[in-house]
């Protein structure tokens, strides 16, 4: 992973304010750019970094098909995301299930997963594709399902200001790319229990 440069962000945001006609100085601006140079820390965080080698540490082998289950999903997994058409964040959920083959993986690790992928400049459809490739490549499941619900900024504060639409994305691999397999995990996915 490079290192983000703050001192470069912290310029380039000095730079807008001034192109758009604001004094970067101003007390309400001055600190600013540092600001935004630390949030951009923890946003693009992810950029250059490989999620499978963390996800192969957590990869455990299950000895008897008992122990692996049938199907393991994770429901409403808070992300955020930045888009990289305009740099304004997206947020939601995400959800994704595999099925088990050979290896089963810490649930704490898919989380991560989504998180690691998350922190990059993205794509919604991208993002639900590479957290798809990255558990296939580590865990080598019979299917995998990702499916995300966001609200996008660009599309909320843009434009026709659609506030509370939603954009809904689906990666599918293998078995779980089946529709009937893959519609039996969406009425999962849509179940709502207390």
């Amino acid at each position: 992973m490079t290192p983000i440069d703050t001192s470069r962000i912290e310029a380039a945001v000095a730079e807008i304010l001034a192109a758009i006609g604001e004094d970067p100085a101003r007390p309400g601006l001055a600190t600013t750019p540092q600001r935004i140079a630390e949030s951009y820390r923890h946003f693009f965080g992810g950029v250059g970094v490989d999620p499978v080698p963390e996800l192969m540490d957590g990869a455990e082998m299950a000895t008897t098909p008992e122990e692996r289950g049938e199907l393991v999903l994770l429901r409403d997994i808070a992300l955020r995301s930045m888009c990289e058409h305009h740099l304004l964040p997206f947020t939601g959920v995400a959800h994704v299930a595999y099925v088990p083959e050979e290896r089963i993986i810490g649930l704490g690790r898919i989380p991560r997963l989504v998180e690691i992928v998350s922190a990059r400049p993205q794509l919604q459809e991208r993002l639900g594709e590479d957290v798809a490739a990255a558990l296939e490549t580590a865990v080598e499941p019979a299917g995998v399902l990702v499916v995300i619900d966001a609200k996008h900024g660009c599309v909320a504060a843009r434009g026709v200001r659609y506030a509370e639409s939603t954009t809904v994305t689906v990666a599918a691999r293998g078995v779980l790319a089946d529709p009937v397999r893959q519609a039996g995990v969406l009425a999962l996915i849509g179940r709502s229990e207390a």
